[in-house]
């Protein structure tokens, strides 16, 4: 048994930890929480295209917005192409006013690209809902058939 103690049992050379060279790491980005309009564009496009329930907007919208997706999420316009999943690509917002975004958001499913627009409004409680959505040019309205 060996008596030196900063030794694992069982090693056998003389020679102590090798010096090893500290690897190269990426600076740290601090984390920053996803704006407003980059949060509800990943929800809305799970709706559209039938990865989530119309419920899960329930609560984070305002006016006939709920409805108007009640109706158009069977129908799944943001629905997946030839087995490819849509992702979300781009999204940008503006602030026209204050307490409400406007953004765009580019989505994609295998080689097609699909545009999608919407507005957050804050409410007096400082949570974002969501108050309208468009996609690829047209409205989205209670009953009118979506894009395809």
């Amino acid at each position: 048994m060996s008596t030196d103690r900063t030794r694992p049992a069982g090693r056998r050379d003389r020679s102590g930890p090798r010096s090893v060279p500290p690897q190269r790491s990426r600076r740290l980005q601090p984390h920053r929480p996803q704006r407003p309009h980059q949060w509800f564009a990943e929800r809305l496009l799970a709706v559209l295209s039938g990865q989530r329930p119309v419920h899960w907007m329930l609560g984070h919208t305002i006016g006939e917005a709920y409805d108007q997706l009640a109706e158009l999420a069977p129908s799944t316009p943001l629905g997946a192409v030839r087995g490819s999943r849509p992702v979300l690509r781009h999204c940008r917002g503006a602030q026209p006013a204050t307490g409400v975004v406007e953004a765009f958001a580019s989505i994609t499913a295998g080689d097609r690209v699909r545009a999608m627009a919407f507005r957050l409004e804050q409410g007096p409680d400082q949570r974002w809902r969501c108050a309208a959505v468009e996609l690829g040019g047209e409205r989205l309205t209670a009953g009118a058939p979506g894009p395809r």
